[in-house]
């Protein structure tokens, strides 16, 4: 959401991010996971579930919080990073390691299949799959994959998909540092609209004045403006002056407007 004319930042729209997209995913498949292979009674469970929220409730409240402070809006965006990185992932490795399950090495084959299904929400171009078997069709399938696949596969793929939201969450704050140093944040803004405010009122309560108090030039007829003298015997005093200076020099006294008599004062 733009706030161009007001003093609002740039805010919202998180919906349309990838990140929370992934995000979201992440969250929705780990409650299935859950509650399919971790104990609801375990503080396992719900540590695992309330860090997927956190991972995708905090974009959308730093999106929000962006209308006013960057500086929260880059914290939450972190939040959400390190909720799923620091928190996620490590208690999906434990999962595989506590029961003797192989961790996909990065590079792996299976997980670099996996990875590019989830860069997708319906995966282009797969084949049939064969009768019986469980297959990842992208990213909105991975909630019905977990629920269905053997604990392996399932795990491995939760890490593919939190690890591929922790990398978007990364490259969404290094642009939102950018964007903050490149234009600065709320208390800027607010601080630049008011002094155009202030500079805008000025301007037109001088014109205004000008042009409703304004005497007519004696010499040519176009109407006056408030002047102040810079040097000479009247210097420092306000005198009145033709609006097509310098064409045209003539002045008149403050209190001389209603003199008819023509004058002529450097202006």
């Amino acid at each position: 959401m733009s706030d161009s004319d007001g003093v609002l930042l740039p805010h919202g729209g998180y919906e349309h991010l990838r990140s929370y997209k992934v995000a979201e995913a992440v969250y929705d498949a780990t409650v299935v996971f859950c509650d399919r292979f971790i104990d609801k009674r375990s503080r396992t469970h719900d540590q695992m579930v309330q860090a997927a929220r956190s991972g995708v409730r905090n974009i959308s409240e730093g999106s929000g919080a962006a209308a006013t402070s960057r500086k929260t809006e880059i914290k939450l965006t972190n939040v959400a990073r390190a909720s799923l990185s620091d928190e996620l992932l490590k208690d999906y490795k434990s999962f595989l390691i506590h029961r003797g399950l192989r961790v996909w090495n990065t590079n792996a084959p299976e997980a670099l299949a996996m990875r590019e299904r989830l860069k997708h929400d319906v995966a282009p171009d797969l084949p049939p799959a064969p009768k019986g078997t469980v297959r990842l069709t992208g990213l909105a399938g991975l909630s019905d994959f977990v629920a269905k696949a053997e604990p392996e596969l399932a795990a491995n793929a939760m890490l593919c998909a939190a690890n591929q939201a922790a990398y978007l969450l990364r490259r969404q704050l290094e642009r939102q540092s950018r964007n903050f140093v490149e234009h600065g944040g709320f208390t800027e803004r607010l601080y630049a609209a008011r002094a155009k405010a202030r500079k805008d009122a000025k301007s037109d309560k001088s014109d205004r004045s000008d042009k409703s108090d304004a005497p007519a030039c004696p010499v040519c007829g176009k109407p006056m403006r408030r002047r102040t003298a810079k040097q000479g015997p009247h210097e420092g005093q306000a005198f009145w002056g033709c609006s097509g200076y310098p064409k045209c020099k003539g002045s008149r006294k403050m209190s001389d407007e209603s003199d008819g008599s023509d004058k002529s004062k450097p202006q």
